[in-house]
């Protein structure tokens, strides 16, 4: 069967290719193989495990850098600009396309003597730039650099997702070492109102002691209550962050073991060194570097309007023979050309495109200088805060141990009948407000570190880059 018979059904067969159609290397499959595929099903949602019996940060941090929301959508945008790269890169690519056209006149038409009422051509065609004022090329280079932008985007999502994990995990412990402190001190109201229930019956002391003692112990409860709702507070706001959506059946109730406690650790950086290495390390500023580096190649790729282009043209063509309707009289041949065009004048269209694209570059500059100075002022914010919660972490621990001192002179003085119930009921309360302003403050100083960590671009790189890769 000669070449010129095969080709009409070997097009028909192209424009309706299946959906196992090959692929062609680097490209991906071919069109009409694309367009008969199903669209694929939405991501299965990760299975959440059960409540451990312990929880640790570092487990906390692992299950958020697989499972936060907001780490999982800056994946999907990597993955946006992946697929944009594939569009620009497209365009460098020779463009090959299928086209058939059969038509039939009626008889009144066909005015001509000899001329046929029927009419078909069919083809293959291919079609490759060969220049276009380097605005492929730049477009190319502006995918590649917002795709590291967003490569650095998911970094920084990561240093504000991780940031949170440490300080809800830090509100957790928190909120259970308070309820610890003021158990304790309705463990030492009980006793203390046993004591002076002891002494009453002696004889010692009066009924007035009785009810003041059982009214600081009834005052303690509120503060004890509203201490293990903030601790049940403080857990759902750890689950929500690190993205936890299991919890069912046994587990709705279940409260794992929180590892770790607020302790204080003396931690110091300097300003110059601090700065230099958040100018340096964090994923905020280099984002907007590559931004900027894209605004740059797009004010190319808009003046390339104003340059020729050239396009080189192919392809392979059947064509209707003028005298005959028979499909096996087909004429066919390869075809070749170059293409080439030069917009003189279009209404000042491309000179409003390039206005536009230096403007987003003017804009960019500004955002990266922008950017640096909130850098600057967040990174002194969080020295400053970290000096501040370092000094009264210190002053409270001091502050503990002399409560404690005053609390058991108070007892000693009271049984040897030196001093008043009130004068024991006052130290009390100042032991537990110090017990709980060394809490705070080795929280807020807890906090503050991991503040500092973030600002300076310090922590979380290597579970950035772990992400990045998957």
């Amino acid at each position: 069967m000669s070449s010129h018979r095969l080709l009409l059904p070997a097009t028909l067969l192209l424009l309706a290719a299946p959906a196992a159609a090959v692929e062609l290397p680097l490209v991906g499959p071919m069109a009409p193989a694309e367009a008969l595929r199903r669209e694929p099903r939405p991501p299965a949602e990760p299975e959440s495990p059960a409540v451990p019996d312990a929880l640790t940060l570092e487990q906390a941090i692992a299950f958020a850098l697989e499972n936060n929301f907001a780490i999982r959508q800056a994946r999907e945008r990597l993955l946006e600009q992946e697929g944009l790269i594939v569009e620009v890169r497209a365009q460098a690519l020779p463009s090959v396309s299928a086209a058939a056209r059969y038509t039939r006149d009626d008889d009144d038409l066909v005015m001509t003597p000899g001329r046929s009422d029927r009419d078909w051509t069919v083809g293959v065609y291919v079609r490759q730039v060969v220049y276009r004022g380097g605005g492929v090329r730049a477009a190319l280079d502006a995918a590649r650099t917002t795709r590291e932008a967003a490569l650095l985007d998911i970094q920084a999502v990561i240093d504000d997702v991780l940031l949170q994990v440490r300080t809800r995990f830090a509100d957790v412990l928190l909120a259970r070492e308070r309820i610890g402190v003021r158990e304790q001190g309705v463990e030492l109201l009980q006793e203390q109102l046993q004591t002076v229930r002891n002494r009453f019956e002696a004889g010692s002391v009066s009924q007035f002691e009785v009810l003041t003692a059982e009214v600081a112990l009834a005052n303690a409860q509120p503060p004890l209550i509203n201490a293990r709702n903030a601790l049940r507070l403080a857990i759902d706001e750890l689950r929500r962050v690190i993205g936890y959506r299991g919890g069912f059946g046994a587990d709705l109730t279940k409260v794992p073991e929180f590892a770790g406690a607020l302790e204080f650790t003396p931690a110091g950086y300097e300003l110059e060194s601090a700065l230099a290495a958040a100018r340096a390390r964090r994923p905020e500023l280099l984002r907007l570097e590559q931004l900027r580096r894209a605004r740059e190649a797009g004010v190319t790729v808009a003046r390339s309007d104003y340059l020729p282009q050239l396009y080189l043209t192919g392809g392979y063509e059947g064509r209707k023979f003028p005298s005959s309707n028979s499909f096996s009289d087909t004429r066919d041949g390869w075809t070749a050309g170059v293409e080439g065009s030069w917009a003189i004048f279009d209404g000042a269209r491309t000179r409003g495109r390039v206005a536009q694209a230096r403007a987003q570059l003017n804009q960019a500059r500004l955002g990266l200088a922008e950017q640096e100075l909130s850098i600057e002022v967040e990174v002194r914010r969080a020295l400053s805060s970290l000096q501040e919660a370092d000094e009264l972490a210190q002053a409270a621990g001091r502050v503990v141990e002399q409560a404690t001192e005053a609390l058991r002179l108070a007892d000693v003085r009271y049984r040897n009948g030196a001093a008043t119930q009130l004068d024991v009921l006052q130290a009390r309360v100042a032991l537990t407000e110090a017990q709980l302003n060394r809490l705070e403050a080795n929280y807020r100083h807890t906090v503050a570190l991991a503040t500092v960590r973030k600002a300076i671009g310090e922590s979380n790189r290597a579970e950035a880059e772990d992400v990045a890769a998957e």
